[in-house]
């Protein structure tokens, strides 16, 4: 999943803040980022791409295994093209 994400991050739109939580490690921070995706059950990994603090775009586990990066990759870049329209500066 990380050369996925990777890769998308190089799309000419991208979300303008990222955020990494990694599950296991700091409870307090998986939990608070677990209280924004309402209605999604936890998972691990997941993508979720929020928009005024609301889940527009999540990609769980199941939406993740068994896919190649490029794939993924390219769902990502869909949803930043539709959910991220102006390219984000880079850092």
């Amino acid at each position: 999943m990380r050369p996925a994400v990777r890769a998308a991050l190089q799309h000419s739109s991208r979300p303008e803040r990222l955020f990494t939580v990694f599950a296991g490690q700091d409870k307090d921070a998986t939990d608070r980022a677990r209280s924004y995706f309402a209605g999604y059950p936890p998972s691990s990994p997941s993508i979720a791409l929020l928009q005024d603090g609301k889940v527009v775009h999540m990609m769980q586990r199941s939406d993740i295994e068994h896919r190649e990066a490029a794939d993924i990759a390219s769902e990502l870049k869909r949803a930043f093209d539709k959910f991220s329209p102006k390219p984000a500066p880079v850092s």
